[in-house]
C-alpha cells in the first residue's frame, strides 16, 4: 500500500506525521509543495490547500491524527 504525504516547510504537523510513519517502519513518499510546483498542483487537484495531507491507498486525510493514521494503516 503506497503512502504519500504532502508537506511544506515549517509545518510542525508534517514533522510529527513523518516521525510517526518512520517510528512505525512505514515507507512513504514525501511531496513538499514548497519545492515542487507539480506536488502543489496535485494537492489542489485533490481538493486541499493545507498540509499535511496523507494518502494511504485510496484514503486521503487532512492533518495528522495518530489514532486515525494507525487505524488506516492497520497498526
Amino acid at each position: 500500500m503506497e503512502v504519500v504525504i504532502y508537506t511544506n516547510v515549517g509545518c510542525s504537523a508534517c514533522v510529527q506525521a513523518k516521525g510517526f510513519l518512520k517510528e512505525h517502519g512505514v515507507g512513504f513518499v514525501e511531496k513538499n509543495i514548497a519545492d515542487d510546483p507539480a506536488a502543489r498542483d496535485e494537492l489542489i487537484g485533490l481538493g486541499f490547500r493545507a498540509v499535511p495531507v496523507i494518502k494511504v491507498g485510496d484514503e486521503t486525510m487532512l492533518g495528522f491524527s495518530a489514532p486515525r493514521l494507525r487505524r488506516v494503516l492497520g497498526l
